[in-house]
């Protein structure tokens, strides 16, 4: 037996700027439920999930916003159940104001499948939200690379 597991992701770990706006942006606008948080100062933080499981955590330690050239975070993904819902976080997420990376949902490559949306958190994280299929008619903005990989 090998001492290696088949290993998945547990949570993700986020540093921000502003706990409190951060976590409006995750909690009300993407959905995610505060599992729990630490509020003494220079020590906050704030666990979000889904049905009970920690999906993110917030740690309020950031000194600047997210740096796409520096080496660590490319972006954060989460998979939607339908093209459906996307296109509904799309509206929530424009309704609050949200900057995005290209207009509206995109394949992740020219012919692919997949595809979603790509956005940026109040940091300027890079986000996306996307489907296995049901993208085949959008847009390839970045041709045949992967357009999840230069926004």
């Amino acid at each position: 037996m090998s001492a290696v597991s088949t290993l998945s992701t547990g949570h993700i770990g986020l540093n921000v700027t502003e706990l409190e706006r951060s976590l409006g942006f995750y909690r009300d606008t993407l959905g995610f439920r505060l599992l729990g948080e630490g509020k003494e100062e220079g020590r906050r933080f704030a666990f979000l999930g889904q049905d009970g499981a920690l999906v993110l955590t917030l740690w309020q330690q950031a000194e600047g916003g997210y740096a796409p050239a520096a080496a660590g975070l490319h972006h954060l993904a989460f998979t939607a159940g339908s093209v459906e819902e996307v296109r509904a976080f799309e509206e929530r997420l424009r309704a609050a104001g949200v900057d995005f990376a290209y207009d509206g949902s995109v394949a992740h490559g020219e012919g692919a499948a997949s595809g979603g949306i790509f956005f940026h958190d109040p940091d300027g994280t890079r986000l996306e939200i996307s489907v296995p299929a049901g993208a085949e008619d959008a847009p390839a903005p970045s041709g045949a690379a992967p357009t999840c990989g230069f926004f």
